[in-house]
């Protein structure tokens, strides 16, 4: 019984809230198929990775590179507790993979391109260990990623007459991948692109305080936040930043974010 397990609950306690939307999107879009190979590019804590190993079953294999050694340590303890045979965990970079050519039938990536130092080079890797045939599915949470809260941050800048710090914020913004660059970045390693699918999905928060002080904000976003201005000027930033978003949420009943999905197919 689960109840009186407590390593299997902890292997299942932190199935990832903010990835598991892209990673269902993932999942509908695979061909899942016998006997083939798989390879999960940043697997993070295991999702959909350990999902994708359980749902092909023992005829298929599942690789996972990601170079935290974190990641790998937990995915292995999870791997051990719900007694997961068929992953190999690959401590590495996905721009310089030490596979050889034509090894994979699958390839996913859920919202590992985001941590990409390098897209371009990445995906051109994939092209390389991808059979052919094989198919490619990536998702990402593009251009237009929590809006409500930029646009707060702008309007707090102003307010302080930070002016000046308008145009990090804008580059910040912008970096963020469409499904247009993504697929620019597939058809360059030579993938030809099968699909693309968008949806969006709302996190709410009662106010901004709440916000600030959840751990996915903290530790997820909120030091990139920062960075974009000096220290000297982040107390103040940030502390007029959370009352204005506590005014949002005052005038709106609480703080909802959108949270667009991006998920593209290839093949090559």
């Amino acid at each position: 019984m689960i109840d009186n397990d407590s390593s299997l609950l902890s292997a299942q306690d932190d199935f990832p809230l903010w990835s598991a939307p892209f990673g269902f999107v993932l999942l509908d879009h695979v061909r899942l198929r016998p006997k083939i190979k798989v390879l999960d590019v940043g697997f993070g804590s295991g999702f959909p990775l350990l999902e994708l190993a359980q749902r092909l079953g023992d005829s298929s294999t599942v690789f996972g590179i990601d170079p935290l050694k974190a990641a790998h340590e937990r995915t292995q303890y999870k791997m051990d507790v719900l007694k997961i045979k068929n992953i190999q965990l690959i401590e590495g970079d996905a721009s310089s993979m030490f596979f050889p050519e034509n090894t994979f039938d699958l390839i996913v990536s859920n919202l590992g391109i985001n941590n990409f130092d390098d897209p371009q080079k990445v995906f051109i890797e994939c092209f390389r260990v991808a059979k052919g045939g094989a198919q490619i599915v990536l998702t990402t949470n593009p251009k237009g990623h929590m809006n409500t809260f930029y646009l707060a941050l702008a309007k707090t800048l102003k307010e302080l007459h930070r002016e000046d710090r308008m145009d990090d914020l804008r580059a910040h913004i912008e970096h963020r991948l469409t499904l247009e660059t993504i697929g620019e970045y597939l058809t360059h390693a030579g993938f030809r692109i099968t699909g693309t699918y968008q949806d969006s999905f709302q996190l709410s928060f009662l106010d901004g305080t709440t916000f600030f002080s959840h751990a996915l904000i903290r530790y997820g976003f909120l030091d990139d936040w920062k960075r974009l201005f000096p220290v000297p000027e982040q107390k103040e930033i940030f502390a007029t930043l959370e009352k204005n978003l506590n005014q949002v949420s005052k005038r709106t009943g609480n703080l909802e974010l959108t949270i667009p999905i991006a998920c593209i197919e290839g093949e090559k």
